[in-house]
């Protein structure tokens, strides 16, 4: 059904399945078909070796060799390996205990000897002679996640900025109202020390607008809304609130006495009409995520003719530049733009940056020292978005000089990593 939120249908009569869920399940879809799609996969050679099934193995490199001469047009050459390499075998306590010890003996001794496997394969990614590549792999992989992330996810607060640095803000201070009825739209205003006393508030908008240190007596507030609206210690007397949507939060060391609420909406009540800033939202994250499109094509057709540091570094550097840039923006239209050019830039930093990774390390280190890097790499956005968060609502200045100014340090030691574009991997 079409209603003012968009689509949505309800389930009872309290939940309502509006469009943003649906568009959380839509996001969710990938991941459910990748897990499906993963069941079809072939098992990792090496973990198949490590297990001593030699045989499947083998055909799986041959499956993956015959594939690979089919897309060079070689069909007609044959895998010609008689001969694998077998990994370090499980290790044999484990086999010891399996013919001596209880199930749950067994079960102790397996997970702590996998668990030291993986911290010597760890700490074997600080050995020489692949320490240096860690040390700097982990600089670029904290820089660009924690400059991408930081400011991606706020990106649309520093819009909100933006506008609210050029909407007025009217002040009314200690201001008293008596025996009054409003019924129109309130928006963009600061009442300090106000006293309202039997006032009648009926079918009202309330848009950006905070009560600080306010009374209210008397008063009814029915068939209310409103849009980023608190209550800042005030103090409510016999006071009734009817069919509206101030939630707890909403109130801020505030103080009721012999107040009554009915009929309180849950949920989201407004619409783009009443709050243009969440079509911002949306919008501008929707043309942040397109402009990642061009930046994916560019890097896979640019990564092996200037080579993957040059991708890496230039993109990290260029990205900081244009994040720079979005430190002079003056209109909402200019900073989207810029926007948008930051994002095909980091995604083409990222893609390099993946496969710089992959090749620096050889096969027995490979999966855990990407591990490690992608768990910095969750570690680094969560505290740029800690970080960001809450430097956004003071000024947009810091957080965007902080990301430019990470991303291309990041980008300049990216280019001190060694060029994997001939080498043969380990």
């Amino acid at each position: 059904m079409r209603s003012e939120h968009g689509w949505s249908f309800s389930m009872g009569s309290a939940y309502q399945f509006h469009s943003w869920r649906v568009f959380v399940i839509v996001c969710a879809l990938p991941c459910v078909s990748s897990v499906v799609a993963l069941t079809f996969m072939p098992e990792s050679p090496r973990f198949l070796l490590e297990v001593g099934k030699h045989d499947e193995a083998w055909m799986i490199l041959k499956l993956i060799h015959d594939t690979n001469m089919r897309a060079r047009g070689q069909p007609e050459k044959v895998f010609s390996v008689n001969r694998i390499k077998t990994p370090k075998q499980i290790d044999e306590l484990i086999e010891i205990e399996s013919d001596t010890g209880t199930w749950y003996r067994r079960c102790f001794v397996r997970i702590r000897t996998e668990l030291y496997g993986i911290w010597l394969t760890f700490m074997r990614c600080f050995n020489y002679p692949v320490r240096d590549n860690t040390i700097k792999l982990t600089i670029v992989w904290f820089t660009l996640s924690f400059g991408y992330y930081g400011l991606s996810v706020w990106f649309p607060d520093v819009i909100k900025h933006l506008q609210s640095n050029v909407l007025p803000i009217e002040k009314i201070e200690r201001e008293k109202f008596s025996n009054f009825t409003v019924n129109l739209t309130i928006a963009n205003e600061l009442h300090i020390g106000a006293e309202y006393d039997n006032g009648r508030f009926l079918g009202i908008k309330f848009k950006s607008v905070t009560f600080k240190d306010s009374v209210f007596k008397d008063c009814t507030f029915k068939d209310v809304t409103s849009v980023n609206t608190y209550f800042k210690n005030c103090t409510f007397i016999d006071t009734v609130f009817d069919n509206t949507d101030f939630e707890p939060y909403k109130f801020i060391d505030s103080e009721f006495h012999n107040c009554l609420f009915f009929h309180n909406k849950t949920g989201c009540q407004i619409t783009f009409d009443d709050d243009y800033s969440a079509y911002w939202i949306y919008f501008v994250n929707f043309l942040g995520t397109l402009a990642v499109l061009p930046g994916n094509i560019v890097s896979a057709l640019l990564m092996d003719r200037i080579g993957r540091l040059t991708m890496l570094g230039g993109s990290m550097v260029l990205s900081g530049i244009s994040c720079f840039f979005l430190w002079l923006g003056s209109s909402e239209s200019m900073m989207v733009g810029v926007l948008c050019l930051y994002n095909g830039l980091t995604i083409s930093a990222w893609n390099s940056l993946d496969v710089v990774t992959v090749e620096l390390y050889p096969t027995d280190r490979r999966a855990t020292g990407f591990g490690f890097l992608n768990a910095l790499c969750k570690a680094a956005a969560v505290l740029g978005n800690l970080i960001f968060g809450s430097l956004v609502s003071f000024t947009k200045s810091i957080p965007i000089l902080l990301a430019s100014t990470v991303l291309v340090c990041g980008g300049l030691v990216g280019l001190r990593l060694p060029d994997t574009r001939t080498q043969v991997l380990m």
